[in-house]
């Protein structure tokens, strides 16, 4: 048994590990990588593998980061099986399809410049039509059910908290009459999640695929995340009377912070201002979690037991119609809007930022991680959030940047609270796996989905915590199991 390491690999994005048993071809997770605008696109298109010769992929759970090639290798050929949970699979029916969707803005937009300088063009992964028939691969396995994938390789997938339907994979891999144990953790969640369950133990690996994208750094703790949110509020839509605009991904991101405004507002401390979700994903996602309730943990149960519907109250309105978003632009009302993308790359949410950067009353908050490359880093490196200062944050010069091209001088205020990320951070993570795990059985351990920074430090975090036999391996390294 050997396994390749393909993508997330020193960096945070395009999760792909390429698994090989006998003649059997397992890739696990098929992500897309994000961040870095058509400069993603070689990076997407050089898999490292023929995508016909893929026999199955495991998918530890829906972000793009981690699911968003499956129908780039549908279209260039692939026709094995793709295994998942329920929810990702529903999560990743309606995902999928947007990527394609913003995939053609994007080329769209690229193509204008391209024939004014009389470039070549380019062209999407893949488009809607592709991705819908890419989800007919799809077969699911619930939590915590043995699954005979191929001979000599059994799955099972244990609840790793970070998104509905996320999980740890946990391979039996019997091969030359020797059985091994490997896990691969996907994305882990966090401890005391506002809406998921904590991460449940997995069975015990011999080989750990881990990843450290908080390998470096600490969270805030979850009330302090609610009543520092509770201020953001107060200060920028009462105080100010501006809009406080949350670029947040719209899956799992958008409808904790909902689910906290939910509350706030049923506890009477939420001033009356209009919240607005401008993201169809967001509004599909979000019903795709009200079905799957008995994913979501104890604290949301209890709501539900005197408020039926926790992502939702009277001061909150769902926008899918373009126009509506547009409207947003132009009114001159304080507002909440939730909009996606996460790292400022795309979507609704860059033009909300485009149109209000310049108005001193605007707070732009980030909730969750940013790429180094990404519209978000380079707003928190402005004001020295970031992990990269600049210049403009250093000296208190004037601070200025481009968006759609366009430079524009930033007046509103940029502000951070991780308390919302859906990563765990390297104690939490740490914890998790002593908990669940006797490290002194674990042969190896991988580390993968983090900057290099991240990685390096995580791996010394984990050394502290008795781990033994720790790499962070290259892009395109082979280690044999």
């Amino acid at each position: 048994m050997k396994i390749q390491f393909l993508g997330a690999v020193r960096e945070v994005t395009g999760s792909k590990h390429l698994l090989t048993v006998g003649r059997k071809k397992i890739l696990l997770d098929c992500g897309m990588y994000q961040g870095k605008g058509m400069e993603t696109d070689r990076q997407n298109r050089d898999l490292g593998f023929e995508p016909s010769n893929i026999d199955y992929i495991i998918l530890s759970h829906a972000h793009i980061d981690h699911s968003g090639l499956i129908p780039y290798l549908y279209r260039k050929g692939f026709r094995g099986t793709v295994l998942s949970t329920p929810a990702t699979r529903d999560l990743c029916y309606i995902m999928l399809q947007d990527t394609a969707f913003i995939q053609a803005l994007d080329i769209k937009w690229f193509n204008k410049k391209q024939r004014k300088l009389h470039q070549p063009l380019a062209d999407v992964l893949y488009d809607a039509e592709q991705a819908r028939r890419s989800m007919r691969l799809f077969r699911t396995i619930d939590y915590d059910t043995d699954y005979r994938v191929c001979e000599g390789v059994t799955l099972r997938f244990t609840d790793s908290g970070h998104i509905l339907g996320g999980a740890v994979v946990n391979l039996q891999i019997e091969e030359d009459g020797e059985v091994k144990r490997l896990a691969y953790t996907g994305d882990i969640g966090r401890p005391h999640s506002h809406i998921l369950k904590a991460p449940q133990p997995f069975p015990q690996c011999d080989y750990l695929i881990c990843e450290s994208t908080y390998g470096n750094r600490l969270h805030e703790e979850e009330e302090v995340t609610a009543n520092e949110l509770l201020e953001i509020v107060r200060d920028t839509c009462v105080d100010k009377g501006g809009k406080l605009i949350i670029p947040s991904f719209s899956v799992g991101r958008t409808q904790e912070i909902v689910y906290v405004l939910n509350n706030l507002y049923n506890a009477g401390f939420l001033p009356r201002v209009d919240v607005y979700v401008d993201s169809p994903l967001s509004v599909n996602a979000t019903e795709i979690f009200k079905t799957y309730t008995d994913l979501l943990n104890d604290e949301v149960k209890q709501v539900m037991r005197y408020d039926k519907d926790p992502f939702g109250f009277n001061t909150l309105h769902y926008i899918t119609d373009i126009r509506e978003s547009k409207v947003l632009n132009h009114s001159e009302e304080p507002a909440i809007i939730i909009s996606a993308s996460g790292m400022l790359e795309a979507g609704r949410v860059k033009h909300h930022v485009a149109n209000h950067i310049e108005d001193p009353r605007t707070t732009i908050l980030i909730v969750g991680y940013c790429t180094p490359t990404s519209l978000g880093a380079r707003l928190l490196n402005l004001f020295g959030l970031g992990e990269s200062p600049n210049a403009y944050a250093r000296n208190n010069q004037p601070k200025v940047i481009s968006i759609f091209g366009e430079e524009h001088k930033v007046r509103a205020d940029v502000r951070l609270l991780d308390g919302f990320s859906g990563h765990g951070d390297y104690k939490e993570m740490i914890d998790y796996l002593t908990t669940v795990q006797d490290v002194t059985k674990i042969k190896h351990t991988f580390i993968v989905h983090g900057e290099e920074s991240a990685a390096e430090a995580y791996k010394d975090h984990l050394y502290e915590a008795d781990f033994r036999g720790i790499t962070v391996p290259a892009k395109g390294q082979t280690v044999e199991l």
